[in-house]
Formats: C-alpha cells, structure tokens, sequence
C-alpha cells in the first residue's frame, strides 16, 4: 500500500484530532499504517509527515528508535522469544534454539510463506510465566519445545485467531476522541476550582 486507505485515513484524521499539536500523533499513526501494511512503508510515513506537519525523515527517524514499529516487512505472526535474566534461568535460550529449529529460519528471519518471523527480545514483563514469548504482543508461557510446537502449529491453522490478530493491530477496540474540553476549565481543574 503507498499511503493510507480511504478508512485508514479516517481513522487518522480521528487520531490527529486527539492533540492540541498534530505531530504528537505520530505515533499512533505509525501503528495505524502498520495496522494497515504489516510494517510502516516508505510513502506512510510521507503520508504521515502530510497529516502532521512534518517531514518524513522527522517521522522515520520517530519508527525507526521504536522496536514495536518496523520498517520492513515481517511475517503476519512476529515472534519473540524473551531472553531476559528470569527467562534465561529458565531455559530461554535454549527455547531460542528449539524455536529456530522448528520454525526452520535464524533469528531475525521471516518464513518464506511469510507466516512468522522470529526475533529475540529483552524482558517482555512476563517472568512469572518464564520462559516466556510474544506473538504480536500477546504473551505466552511458560513454553518448552513441545508447547511451542503447539503454539506455532494452532497458530498456522488459525486455531488462535481470536487471541492474536495480525502482526500491526495493536488493539481492537478503538479509542474515540472526547470532546475538547477548553484549557481555561483545564487550569480551572488543576487550580482546584471545579465548576
């Protein structure tokens, strides 16, 4: 896709609205353009730059410090494989290895039929459940070979649908824009002096 969709932009325009200043969006309007294409193109974050006020190199360098955000593409389930401290202790790395072998790809690759791509990440906050991994920043654990043979096979038969939508979308309930409440009654607020 070069820029966003006809609904894409839509719901751009709704995030933009959000912020007294436009380029605070830039964000949000990453993940929305990688919601729409799987990763953030070159002519999105043009577009993006558009809806903003900036330039797109303000916007890829704004994508590219981020992990969350990719520039290239991957595959429609992003999997990563914690190797933080509590999941090393327990196991991470070698997980790492089962999981490169199973899936058939080094870490930082994508399957050939674009199904997954495989990557090693620091702590995902899920240590209780260690070794732990996320696909599409959903956790999972704790995993051992067998559970994520198991993972990756209900994966590919879309067994796990509803749990995991596809690698861009962050979220499935989408926030609506309140209404604009003046900066007076805001510093009014602040000062204590509620109406």
């Amino acid at each position: 896709m070069a820029r966003f969709s006809d609904e894409m932009l839509s719901r751009a325009e709704e995030l933009v609205a959000l912020y007294p200043d436009p380029r605070s969006a830039t964000i949000p309007l990453c993940h929305l353009a990688q919601e729409q294409d799987g990763y953030v193109t070159n002519e999105a974050m043009a577009h993006i730059a558009e809806l903003v006020g900036s330039t797109a190199a303000e916007v890829q360098g704004t994508a590219s410090f981020y992990d969350m955000l990719k520039l290239e593409p991957v595959g429609r389930y992003v999997i990563g494989v914690c190797t933080n401290i509590a999941c090393m202790l327990r196991g991470a790395y070698e997980l790492l290895e089962d999981a490169e072998e199973i899936l058939d790809l080094p870490v930082g690759a994508t399957t050939q039929d674009r199904l997954f791509t495989l990557e090693e990440v620091e702590c995902i906050a899920h240590c209780d459940q260690a070794p732990a991994a996320q696909v599409n920043y959903r956790y999972f654990g704790p995993l051992d070979r067998q559970s994520f043979e198991s993972l990756v096979s209900k994966l590919r038969n879309g067994e796990l649908n509803e749990e995991v939508p596809p690698h861009g979308t962050l979220i499935r309930i989408r926030r609506q824009a309140p209404a604009v409440i003046p900066m007076e009654e805001i510093d009014r607020n602040r000062a204590g002096e509620a109406e």
